[in-house]
């Protein structure tokens, strides 16, 4: 076929998908009444919806549908978040992202010593299945997705997730979400580990199995490049880090005996927004090209779901400062727009106060109006990727491709033709903490001698002597009024039943060709904790203490 007949079929394939689908109520065309082409460039270029989908996974992208507007949301008691979900919903977003504290994502129990003093802090406590129960009381789990930031126990929060569901009348068949369940990028960046990598990735195959036959509508993993950027790396390592992780799920998943198809459409990424808007841009573009090409190319998918990298974002906490805390909403719109510009599937804007605190109400209130102006007032919705054709934004993807691609190299030979085996191979050798440590120190150097400079920090501090605005407390009291709760579930359950699933637990996870979920669902159902479930799994699969490098 010549590539004049591959373009002609290319367009074609983007008309009739662009014209099976229904339009969003909306006048396409600019306040001066100018009509907007649903997308530009010239005849026989690259188009949206048709691979490599550089331009967008979907031929009609945000005229057919807007992003799915979240705000990241967790605090205190499951019945304080449960407020905060209901005040989102009333306020037009249109879908649940919840935040839990550092004791139960590190699976423990809130009254576990080493909870102490952290029990509501950074996000909602969850014991048991009855704080899930209470966590999304009164909300139609049907009706709207629910995304979940949980990865060491992800299993235990799916599988109370599913069951509080399911106790409500929802079928498992019927929900909708996200878990982020990205277990490799713990290693490297975020360390809220439990279990050594192999096992623990184990755990993600067991899930992937299980929602693909139980749960199609439901990402089983966001590959996370979020918490990699946080962490301090560049926009190439967060975009060839995360996309390596994906690859490496998918040989895993390949690995247990599933074909590529039956799972990679419903794996997602969760990408960050940071402050360098075209970068930005361009790190999107690039990573559907690349997860197109190889998933067809070297993984052999066939389904075009396969092939369609879709993801979430969330705009940069690392770029937030604490001195003049309401110039965050400016950096937190221009971050926004990034991640619209190049093709978001999903969206959270971070409050202005997130980084003294949890957002108050006002503030969480601002960063969803930030998202809806963005899609209702700029008009920047009408056209698929508008930037598209830029000299700048085209060179700045490809360069960005090419960076990705030599560590794609790297961890090939790492893994002797694995990149799952490069990866396991690199995070022993701390190589991935290595990388982005010196990132971020190189970023650190480039602020102090004024290369580089931050509003309010290292420039223009007029306004930092101003006192800075309410925050939300989070004090004592939740810590012993979950504890008590924890207490009062433990002392009505069945603890003949709670032993008999534990034991269970134990059994299943030493048998590496039995799938987890079935039993750690058993298990929530008798009440049994997040870390009695956790502290189970750890007798078979042992924990993981990382060597620092020097």
């Amino acid at each position: 076929m010549s590539d004049h007949e591959h373009d002609a079929g290319s367009a074609a394939a983007w008309r009739r998908e662009y014209e099976s689908v229904r339009l969003r109520e909306a006048d396409f065309e600019t306040l001066s009444g100018i009509p907007l082409e649903a997308v530009y460039g010239p005849d026989d270029g690259e188009l949206p919806g048709v691979y490599p989908y550089t331009r967008g996974p979907y031929a009609s992208m945000y005229r057919a549908k807007l992003w799915t507007m979240r705000l990241f949301a967790g605090f205190g008691t499951a019945e304080d978040t449960n407020v905060r979900f209901k005040e989102i919903l009333r306020s037009g977003g249109d879908g649940l992202s919840t935040a839990f504290d550092l004791p139960t994502l590190m699976g423990r129990d809130s009254d576990d010593p080493y909870a102490l003093g952290e029990v509501g802090r950074c996000g909602v406590a969850v014991d048991t299945l009855a704080d899930v129960e209470d966590l999304f009381s009164g909300i139609d789990l049907g009706a709207v997705t629910t995304s979940m930031t949980i990865n060491s126990p992800a299993a235990v929060l799916l599988a109370m997730y599913l069951a509080a569901a399911e106790k409500s009348g929802t079928r498992r068949s019927a929900l909708g979400g996200t878990i982020q369940n990205d277990i490799l990028k713990e290693y490297q960046a975020q360390k809220e580990y439990v279990f050594p990598p192999r096992p623990s990735v184990r755990i993600v195959t067991d899930m992937i199995r299980f929602c693909s036959a139980e749960m199609p509508k439901w990402h089983t993993v966001s590959v996370s490049g979020y918490h990699i950027r946080e962490a301090g790396s560049t926009a190439a390592q967060e975009l060839a880090f995360t996309l390596a992780n994906g690859f490496g799920y998918v040989e895993a998943a390949t690995a247990a005996g599933l074909d590529v198809d039956e799972f990679a459409p419903r794996l997602s990424f969760f990408f960050n927004a940071h402050i360098d808007f075209f970068e930005e841009i361009a790190k999107y573009r690039a990573a559907r090209r690349i997860w197109a090409r190889w998933l067809k190319e070297r993984y052999g998918a066939r389904c075009e779901r396969s092939l369609q990298l879709r993801f979430h974002t969330q705009t940069a906490g690392c770029s937030l400062t604490a001195q003049q805390p309401e110039v965050n909403i400016v950096r937190t719109a221009i971050e926004a727009l990034a991640g619209v510009l190049g093709g978001t599937q999903s969206l959270h804007t971070n409050s202005m106060d997130e980084v003294l605190a949890l957002p108050t109400e006002k503030a969480a209130r601002i960063a969803l109006r930030t998202q809806q102006v963005i899609a209702h007032e700029t008009g920047v919705v009408h056209v698929a990727d508008p930037l598209g054709g830029s000299y700048l934004v085209e060179e700045l993807t490809a360069e960005m491709e090419r960076r990705a691609e030599e560590v794609f190299a790297h961890l090939d030979e790492l893994g002797s033709g694995s990149i799952l085996e490069g990866i396991y191979a690199a995070i022993e050798q701390g190589w991935f903490q290595s990388e982005i440590a010196d990132s971020a120190y190189a970023f650190e150097q480039r602020l102090a001698a004024g290369r580089r400079h931050m509003v309010g920090v290292t420039a223009f501090k007029e306004g930092n002597e101003e006192e800075p605005p309410p925050i939300l407390q989070i004090g004592q009291e939740v810590e012993e009024l979950q504890c008590k709760r924890l207490a009062d579930v433990k002392s009505r359950r069945s603890a003949d039943a709670v032993a008999a699933a534990l034991a269970r637990i134990r059994r299943v996870a030493a048998t590496p060709d039995e799938n987890l979920m079935p039993a750690v669902h058993d298990a929530v159902l008798t009440y049994a904790t997040v870390g009695e479930i956790m502290s189970s799994l750890a007798q078979v699969f042992g924990l993981w203490r990382e060597v620092p490098r020097i």
